[in-house]
């Protein structure tokens, strides 16, 4: 099934994204354990990511396709677009079709970590625009274009402003809905819907969520992807950051909160990234059933 088919049956959802693990002992726990857990949760659907330079792209393939198989859960594979060949893209879009995927988060994409400075050349989609184009313009509406939003814009992108106009742009190049980007203060999503919608884009925005399992691993984690960390986060965390367990609980709780807030003040539902871990989800989860 295709995400947009669910939204035309739900106002809100809850979904997980996961990745692809590096080790073989990582790949077992997965698929045996992690998997069939988060299944039980049912979430609406499940989105793989895609290793570095497209290192795991086989594995998020196979990971999607057993989802949708074993669990029969809609299930959504990103692609990003910059470290492959115009060619390459081809080739991965055909095995995506010949899998039964029917969803897709469409991405640029990062530069691999021994070329960070790698400039795209002419046999390479640039931008996810880019990559939206031509899966619209070769399958036309076969798949369901997922793509990311930033509340605090893009690193790459010199303002806000622009920011809205590059996003509008992929929306008009056939994006079918957004999911942001993890954030810690819900006024950083309200202002960027209202900023989306000035701009006349219409489709979802889906909230992504990050628990705090570990303060220190999230201080590291966001100042990687641009993600800004609140004072209130440092205020509660901070002091804590030494005991696990309170650690941990206390991030259910503000989890559940920024959660509940948000759906109740109109978010479409919420995305939560996982990190392949079932606790502290499913209890973050099981507290919000009745909003979502």
């Amino acid at each position: 099934m295709k995400i947009t088919d669910i939204f035309k049956q739900k106002d809100k959802t809850f979904s997980f994204e996961i990745f692809p693990p590096k080790t073989p002992e990582g790949d077992i726990k997965l698929i045996h354990e992690t998997l069939k857990e988060l299944s039980l949760l049912k979430p609406d659907f499940v989105s793989c990511t895609y290793g570095a330079a497209g290192g795991n792209k086989d594995k998020t393939l196979a990971l999607v396709e057993h989802i949708q198989k074993a669990y029969d859960i809609p299930s959504m594979a990103h692609l990003s677009c910059i470290t492959h060949t115009k060619d390459e893209i081809c080739e991965i879009v055909k095995k995506i079709k010949t899998k039964g995927i029917q969803n897709i988060l469409a991405l640029r994409g990062d530069p691999p970590r021994d070329n960070p400075d790698m400039i795209p050349g002419i046999d390479n989609y640039k931008h996810s625009s880019e990559l939206i184009s031509f899966l619209r313009k070769e399958y036309n509406d076969e798949f369901c274009l997922g793509v990311a939003g930033f509340p605090e814009k893009h690193p790459l992108s010199p303002t806000k402003e622009f920011d809205i106009k590059y996003l509008k742009h992929k929306v008009d190049c056939g994006a079918d809905f957004i999911i942001t980007q993890l954030f810690f203060d819900n006024e950083l999503y309200y202002d960027y819907v209202k900023s989306v919608k000035a701009a006349g884009i219409t489709k979802r925005v889906i909230p992504g969520i990050l628990p705090i399992t570990s303060y220190d691993g999230l201080i590291k984690f966001c100042s990687t992807c641009g993600a800004s960390v609140p004072d209130k986060v440092h205020e509660i965390f901070a002091p804590i950051r030494d005991d696990n367990e309170k650690l941990i609980q206390t991030g259910i709780e503000f989890a559940v909160n920024q959660c509940k807030e948000l759906l109740s003040n109109g978010a479409p539902g919420i995305h939560f990234y996982t990190l392949n871990k079932v606790y502290p989800i499913k209890n973050i989860v099981e507290k919000l059933r009745k909003f979502c």
